[in-house]
């Protein structure tokens, strides 16, 4: 087999530069920031909160240093990719790039049946029950899918508007949450009781596999570089965007767990949607019914933001891998009239629509199967984070590092690389060791093997169509 001819090589400059700053920065806020994991963080406890920190100092900022003196120094479309590919060549380049992108046919499902629960709350008091439906949830999720997917193939001067709108729509409904919570504890108290001990960090394996997902909620700021061609002044713009949203998301994820604690027990909490629970029992409280209503819809335009800004973003990366020949030419195609990478983004959307419907006809319980897609977006996503930070530090005795004039440095010269690179790595590494924890409730056995096999058989895939790739170059 061979793939036909490549696209030429001056393909990425029809893309249109449509981003600037407020777009991007609402870009990282739609894509990082989620009211699932707020409410993941609530089910697991008052321990979460200090979880949270813990990410923030060791995994959060390190991460962000080092995504803007990577994306200030190479500023080229393909994101993690490209700084894969430059610190360690094509082969290393297309494994962090493959697995990069094939972990959105495990995520999509899991942040879709997460809107999809939440969005069952604009229904009022009928959407604690069909937050649990399957019907629905696969109605409203392909529904959310099939949305993001148009828009942006339609393009970034429209899609960026359901960007800019998913940023918007994810934190006003936390901060609704926040303020709802502080006035009910005034009038009528909390309903956790917080210690500084209750909060410290909590061995239980019941909730273990928690632990990574607290590591993955702060993962996206590097999203918006894989479309830095696509963004005006991407060497100024993206260090200023992330710095911006990186403070905004910490601060909401930390503010909202106290918010969600406040409102519910944690025992009570779906990890899905409980964000809303918490501010329908605290709009009831305060007897003002229609908050839950108004924040539910608020937060569906905000994963539907989320679910867009994930399609685009990450659908550049094949997008390149394609121009490079290691993937069918056809991912390196630019539709004729959008000037966007059509075909990637519709073989994303089918992929994991497709994922979508086998995750819950399979599983009996819509939480397990929630579960089992996010522990394989998080093995599959880490992968290409562990490539970043160690390219971080093979790049950082390169000569342009210090004759760059744009490039915006981790503090402490090669030291300060070492200490964020290999910071990143170990939270990375430990991340995909607990995704393998089965959560509460669950066959170990069952969990793991699925697990295991749908993780698996994503990357050999990929390391099929590479060789198959380099032969055709190489024939060439």
């Amino acid at each position: 087999m061979t793939f036909p001819a490549p696209p030429p090589q001056d393909t990425k400059s029809q893309l249109r530069k449509t981003m600037g700053f407020w777009d991007v920065l609402l870009f990282n806020i739609a894509t990082v920031l989620g009211p699932r994991w707020i409410a993941a963080a609530g089910h697991n406890g008052t321990s979460s909160i200090s979880l949270w920190v813990i990410a923030a100092v060791f995994f959060f900022v390190p991460g962000a240093l080092v995504i803007n003196e990577l994306s200030s120094r190479f500023p080229e479309e393909g994101g993690l990719y490209a700084w894969s590919k430059e610190a360690f060549g094509d082969f290393h380049g297309f494994v962090a790039g493959w697995t990069y992108w094939i972990y959105t046919v495990f995520y999509f499902p899991g942040l879709l049946l997460a809107s999809a629960s939440m969005a069952a709350y604009i229904l009022g008091g009928r959407g604690a029950q069909l937050a649990q439906d399957r019907t629905f949830l696969l109605s409203v999720s392909l529904g959310l899918l099939l949305v993001a997917v148009v828009l942006n193939i339609i393009g970034l001067n429209i899609g960026k508007w359901l960007q800019n709108a998913g940023g918007v729509g994810t934190y006003l409904p936390l901060l609704i949450l926040a303020v709802v919570a502080l006035i009910v504890v005034f009038k009528h108290g909390s309903a956790t009781h917080f210690t500084l001990q209750n909060m410290m960090p909590a061995w239980n394996w019941d909730t273990v596999n928690f632990w990574s997902q607290i590591a993955f909620a702060f993962t996206g700021l590097e999203l918006v570089s894989a479309m830095s061609e696509e963004v005006r002044d991407p060497r100024r713009t993206l260090p200023r965007a992330v710095f911006g949203a990186g403070a905004l998301i910490a601060l909401m994820y930390i503010g909202g767990t106290f918010a969600i604690l406040a409102l519910l027990p944690a025992a009570s909490i779906d990890p899905q949607s409980g964000v809303f629970s918490a501010i329908t029992v605290g709009s009831v409280a305060l007897k003002i019914g229609l908050l839950g209503v108004l924040a539910a819809m608020l937060v569906t335009v905000g994963n539907a933001g989320g679910v867009g800004s994930t399609v685009a973003g990450i659908a550049r990366v094949p997008f390149v891998v394609g121009i490079d020949r290691y993937l069918p030419a056809a991912f390196g195609k630019i539709h004729p009239k959008w000037k966007t990478p059509y075909i990637s983004i519709l073989v994303q959307a089918v992929l994991s629509g497709t994922i979508l419907v086998l995750s819950q006809i399979r599983q009996k319980s819509v939480i397990v199967g929630y579960q089992l897609v996010v522990s394989a977006a998080i093995i599959l996503y880490f992968i290409p984070f562990l490539y970043m930070f160690a390219a971080v530090i093979r790049l950082a005795t390169r000569k342009d590092r210090k004759e760059n004039p744009h490039a915006v440095l981790v503090p402490g010269g090669v030291a300060g690389v070492w200490i964020c690179g290999a910071l990143g790595f170990l939270v990375v590494l430990i991340g995909i060791i607990l995704s393998f924890v089965p959560p509460g409730g669950s066959s170990a056995v069952s969990f793991e093997l699925q697990l295991v096999g749908g993780t698996s058989v994503s990357i050999l895939i990929g390391l099929l169509l590479y060789w198959r790739g380099a032969r055709s170059k190489r024939a060439a």
